[in-house]
């Protein structure tokens, strides 16, 4: 195959921030499933330790629940003690070893909380069986689950506070970034779209109402965590249903994040609502951050189908992007970024215990 000029756009470094970012493309948040009390496990450390020995440019968390309640499932990772802290601390550590940054997700479920988990078939996890009752901004259910508890704004604002006080924990655990959940219908997302918020309050009504919790929420983590460190959110930048979140409603938002301190964003869609028309195939997403990349001039990482070096490269390249974010090809091959620089040209070291399966094209 032949080989783009040094460097391949791909593997450029970014700086965000304080934060050298070797290079663009970058591992996505997700959800292992693995946690006790929302402890990380060996797992953890062994997952994400496998993408920092393939020399990753960054990882990104699963989502990590800023309360109890906040979880999708039992089993999820959280944030909301010290204990916790400190169990990411030595995750933190081991990836720092490998020369590579990583970001934590922070999340709140909302009204999807308290399911099963996938392997045992997903579905509400009843609170006689150690569900919980679930919240969100408005009565109104999601597909078949049971409809959540509407926030009061008093308890709205609680939220906020626990979404600082996650943030400031994973400072102190030694994280390079934060990034907040703000896409797939979690909370975040619920308030932001008028299919899951019909508040009459303060955090509902018009657009700029029901984004008010975000920016909130933005507000808080951004006092709470150093000025070096970059502040990422994620973003559905369409709910693919009509009545719904639009692009035009992402682009309006953005800059004021940005103005709030935000540096980064994470273009994905959908997840607010069951009846939801994705038109998927490979980079299905691409034109998404292409439009919130043109229409604000914010850095923008892409993700959706994107499996093959090539393919990460041209969508860089073409300018729908400036990081590509991959999640499933990395749990296939946790040498995904290893084997790009190889096909592609771009310069990344092998840990030394791993020279001897160097691909060919690969740097000494």
């Amino acid at each position: 195959m032949p080989k783009h000029q040094n460097p391949p756009r791909l593997f450029e470094s970014i700086r965000l921030r304080g934060l050298d970012i070797p290079h663009r493309l970058w591992v996505a948040a997700m959800c292992q499933y693995s946690a006790v009390d929302g402890l990380p496990q060996a797992w953890h450390l062994a997952h994400l330790g496998s993408f920092a020995i393939g020399r990753a440019g960054l990882i990104v968390t699963e989502a990590t629940a800023v309360s109890p309640e906040g979880r999708i499932t039992p089993d999820d990772a959280g944030i909301w003690t010290d204990e916790q802290a400190d169990g990411w601390a030595e995750i933190v550590d081991f990836v720092h070893s490998q020369g590579v940054p990583i970001a934590m997700q922070i999340a709140h479920a909302g009204r999807k909380a308290s399911t099963k988990p996938p392997y045992l078939g997903r579905g509400h996890h009843d609170i006689a069986d150690g569900g919980w009752e679930t919240v969100g901004p408005s009565p109104r259910a999601f597909g078949e689950l049971p409809p959540p508890r509407a926030l009061t704004g008093n308890e709205v604002r609680g939220v906020v506070q626990d979404f600082a006080d996650a943030a400031r924990r994973a400072v102190a655990a030694g994280f390079d970034a934060i990034e907040i959940h703000g896409a797939h219908g979690y909370l975040q997302h619920q308030f932001l779209s008028a299919l899951s918020n019909d508040r009459a309050d303060e955090y509902g009504g018009d657009a700029d109402g029901r984004a008010r919790f975000t920016r909130e929420t933005v507000d808080a983590v951004r006092g709470v965590i150093p000025d070096g460190m970059p502040l990422f959110i994620r973003l559905s930048a369409t709910d693919w249903f009509e009545g719904g979140w639009t692009v035009d409603d992402t682009i309006a938002l953005v800059p004021q994040l940005v103005e709030l301190g935000v540096d980064f964003v994470s273009v994905s869609s959908a997840g607010n609502d069951h009846r939801q028309e994705i038109p998927v195939g490979p980079g299905y997403q691409l034109p998404l951050a292409r439009a919130v990349r043109e229409a604000t001039g914010v850095p923008v990482g892409a993700a959706g189908l994107i499996t093959e070096p090539r393919q990460a490269e041209t969508a860089l390249v073409d300018g729908a992007a400036d990081v590509v974010f991959v999640a499933r090809q990395f749990l296939r091959e946790p040498g995904f970024a290893l084997r790009a620089a190889a096909d592609l040209g771009g310069v990344l070291e092998w840990p030394r215990q791993y020279r001897m399966a160097r691909f060919e094209g690969s740097i000494p």
